[in-house]
């Protein structure tokens, strides 16, 4: 009886720090509301479990203890126990995984005005690109990436030129601009993740990974790498600033353009050449 009671104890315990502890969510991305439905979701349906399990348990406990005029019964099969326990799991795995393939279709789903932007993941850090004035993203091979190229971009296409490059620095972000985010990586697998936007994806080299949000809360919030990538990856970490139209566009002003970034490079290559023979 005392072990029974321990059991129920627990369940009432556990039950109550879930709903008192202080977790909640805070909308910073309009992508908040879906995935936090689907957490909540599976809080409700594994806590049900959780509470029917430990309920059954202790049940067990209490009417099959221990009594001198009671024999045990063997019974190694049961049929329509292992049917409906079947059953049962089948629901609510099912129950687990319908809502998340709705909110990964809605995750993926990128509206026509969203601003596409390039995160590129190496050992140990972020670069990012941004559509210059034409507003298209030039393209990338990987072929071309050397140290005057490290994006890889095509000299060939003229998209390519504008592009504006934010190296080794924070990325800026406009309030309520919806924002594609594409991903690639030039060694390992990584993730960009941003935990106040709950938002995240695998970057994988040779493949281009995406999803999209829109920042709806002007802030400060963490870049991090949840993907273990190598020793370093303890230290992968940024920034993403989301700003006002008008401090995003002084920002935007104040970077390089990939043309820039170039002629500044060869320009460089050139001075080091001539000090070496000097």
């Amino acid at each position: 009886m005392f072990v029974a009671i321990i059991f129920f104890l627990i369940i009432i315990a556990s039950v109550i720090f879930h709903i008192w502890s202080p977790w909640w969510w805070t909308p910073v991305a309009s992508n908040w509301g879906n995935i936090d439905s689907t957490i909540e979701l599976t809080f409700w349906i594994t806590g049900s479990v959780f509470v029917a399990v430990c309920s059954f348990m202790s049940y067990c406990v209490w009417r099959y203890r221990y009594r001198p005029d009671r024999k045990a019964e063997y019974k190694p099969e049961d049929k329509k126990l292992e049917i409906r326990l079947t059953a049962l799991t089948a629901l609510g795995v099912i129950a687990l995984l319908a809502p998340g393939l709705v909110v990964w279709n809605k995750y993926v789903t990128v509206p026509e005005n969203a601003l596409k932007i390039e995160v590129v993941a190496y050992q140990w850090g972020w670069n990012y690109r941004l559509p210059g004035d034409d507003g298209i993203l030039g393209t990338t091979n990987i072929s071309l990436i050397n140290d005057e190229n490290p994006y890889g971009l095509n000299p060939e296409d003229p998209n390519s030129k504008d592009d504006i490059i934010v190296m080794d620095a924070d990325l800026h972000l406009e309030l309520n601009q919806p924002v594609k985010v594409e991903l690639r990586s030039y060694d390992v697998l990584h993730n960009f993740y941003v935990p106040q936007f709950r938002a995240k994806m695998d970057t994988l080299p040779g493949i281009v990974t995406f999803y999209w949000f829109t920042p709806t809360r002007t802030g400060d919030f963490e870049v991090l790498c949840a993907e273990y990538c190598g020793t370093g990856h303890y230290a992968m970490r940024g920034k993403v600033l989301v700003d006002e139209k008008t401090d995003y566009t002084n920002w935007l002003a104040k970077q390089i353009t990939h043309e820039k970034m170039l002629a500044q490079n060869k320009e460089n290559k050139k001075l080091l050449i001539a000090e070496i023979k000097n």
